[in-house]
Formats: structure tokens, sequence, C-alpha cells
């Protein structure tokens, strides 16, 4: 798990259930970085409030206790450029606090700021290697700014300058995980010809950052992304360092698409999504709420908030009905309180 996307911080209680779930699941790692959390982003040079640190410290416990090294992601906008003393001593003084928290795991994410600068890939490695040298953890993760071959990127951040992943695969040191999308910034499918490639370019296997289920962002929030995983073949396996996913605005739910991910790279040829996601769907939630998902996944997935028409009061009543918090989590959905308004992902925050 990446928590990596926009809107608003999720409650302690909830992230905990999400962590414990994909444990038994078999996931392996969760780095903390939810975007709106101002001390990792925006004003990522000010410590944590001390509750928000303990709380950080026992959320990491409870991850080494379940069976999952914990990591901190942080964006350390402005300090590449200059990467002089000012900002080695406020990085220095971050992995400090981070290494009081209790990590197993630094990430330094570059993703969604402006990338038009000088010598991007040199400065970033530079600052990163600074970074492994000052932090306890012991394993570093790195996020570029061009993070995928999207084109939508160089439109937004500026073209990316040449040669950028082979700079960076030539200065990163080799122990150096690289988050990666794919193709896309939210890719379809990812496919093994295309992380060749990849690999070939950073001189390593990229680790996947997986923009799904996340619905962040004024489009995607939307929809509720519920289906379960496919374009992710088990063949992907040895050509990554990892496979991380980026998660839902909803929590619990998030958790259904995200069981299925284990079940394709286990059952290879002979994964079937729409199977996969009954029975996942059915492990975490039981029946009836299971079934009705099911039932209704067309609307909830596909439709659209807007388009839902009569369909919504309906839905509501039908979910309202049942005692349980994946179906609260859809009623306050339908009721609007997930929309996220034009404007709502600021990427140079």
């Amino acid at each position: 798990m990446i928590e990596g996307r926009f809107g608003p911080i999720w409650h302690w209680p909830a992230r905990t259930r999400v962590m414990t779930t994909l444990a038994g699941a078999g996931y392996r790692f969760y780095h903390y970085g939810p975007k709106a959390d101002r001390h990792l982003r925006r004003a990522w040079r000010e410590p944590h409030p001390p509750a928000q640190s303990a709380a950080l410290a026992r959320f990491g416990a409870a991850c080494r206790a379940a069976g999952m090294r914990f990591g901190i992601a942080l964006t350390p906008k402005g300090a590449t450029h200059p990467f002089d003393a000012a900002a080695r001593a406020d990085l220095a003084r971050r992995l400090a606090d981070f290494d009081a928290i209790g990590i197993d795991d630094l990430a330094i994410l570059f993703d969604d700021l402006r990338g038009d600068l000088p010598e991007l890939a040199a400065q970033q490695a530079a600052l990163v290697d600074f970074c492994t040298q000052q932090s306890r953890a012991t394993r570093f993760y790195f996020c570029p700014t061009y993070y995928s071959d999207d084109p939508v990127l160089d439109r937004v951040f500026g073209a990316r300058p040449p040669a950028y992943l082979e700079t960076l695969g030539r200065r990163l040191d080799p122990a150096i995980r690289v988050y990666w999308t794919g193709e896309e910034v939210c890719a379809r499918e990812i496919t093994p010809g295309h992380l060749r490639r990849v690999a070939e370019q950073l001189g390593r296997a990229p680790c996947l950052w997986d923009n799904y289920p996340v619905n962040d962002g004024a489009r995607m929030s939307r929809f509720l992304h519920l289906r379960a995983f496919t374009g992710r073949p088990a063949a992907l396996a040895p050509l990554l360092s990892g496979h991380a996913i980026n998660p839902a605005l909803q929590p619990l739910l998030g958790c259904l698409p995200a069981l299925t991910l284990p079940m394709s790279y286990a059952q290879g040829d002979d994964y079937r999504y729409g199977a996969a996601l009954a029975a996942a769907a059915h492990s975490l939630f039981g029946a009836p709420l299971a079934d009705m998902i099911v039932d209704d996944l067309l609307l909830l997935n596909d439709t659209g908030h807007e388009r839902l028409g009569a369909h919504a009061a309906r839905l509501r009543a039908r979910y309202a009905a049942l005692d349980h918090p994946a179906a609260a989590e859809i009623v306050h959905w339908l009721d609007g309180d997930d929309i996220m308004a034009e404007g709502a992902v600021e990427t140079e925050a």
C-alpha cells in the first residue's frame, strides 16, 4: 500500500482496519503519505504535532505486528533547487523525526511537482543519497517527477528532461526502489514488455505504484472503484521489485478490489476476475452485502454519481437498511459527501 492519494485523510481506526485486512491477504508494506498531510508535503519542514507523531508510531508498531513493513513518504518540495546547507539541515531534522517515530522504509516522492528544472535527475539523486545516509530506515523508495510515460505529465509539469530515467538509473544507488505507475498515470494494463523497457532505462526492476483503486479528484470521485484487478498478469512478478496500490477514498470498500490482486498473482492463468470479486466480497462483507454489491456493480462502479437518476434513491434505501460500515460508505458516497470539487487536486501543494 502506498497511501499517496489526494482527498480527505482517513481516521486512524479505518487505516488500521485497512492495514490488518491487507496484511491478512499477503500485503507486506504500508507507506503513509497522504497528499493532504501538510507535514509531508506543503509544510514538510515542520514536524508533525506530538499527538500525530505518537499515532504514527503506534500505527507503525501495529504494521510490524501484522507482518508489514511501515514507511513514511516525504515530498521535500523546493529542496533540490538549491540543494544547499539549509535544505540539508531541514531534511536531516525531518528524517530524525521519522527515526524517532520508527520507520522501516523511507520514500522520497517528487510526483506532481514542476519538472522543468536544471539537472533535475542529478539533483534529485543527490538528495536521495543524502537521505539514505541520514535515515535509519533499512529500505528506500523514490518516486520520480516523471513516473509514467503518460504525456499528461509533460503538459502539466513541463517537458521531461532528455534521458531523465537513464540519468536517475546511473546516479541512484542500485538498492533504491523506484516507483513507476506504467504507461499511463492510471494504467489500464501493465505488460511485461513495458516493464522490461523501464527496467533497462532505470537499471533496476521498477516498483509498481498502481493507481487503482484510487478515485480521488473531481472526475474519479464520482465513481466507486470496486471491480477486481485486471491487466496485471502474474507474469509481472519477476519483473518488479514490488507492487503497491494507491487506495480509494472509501477505506473499507477499497479493500474489495485490493484483495483480488494477490489472487491474480497466486492463480496466474486460472485467475477469473468475476469469481475473484465475488470471493473477496463474501470474505470481507458476508451476505447479503456482498451479493448486493456484485448485483449493483454496474451502477456503483461505471455509471457515475450524476447519472444515477432514479437509481440513486433506490440504492440509498437499499444500503441504508444494512448495519454495516461498508454499506455506510456507499450511502456516504450516494449522498455526495465523497465527491471532490474541481481544483481539489493541487499538484503543486
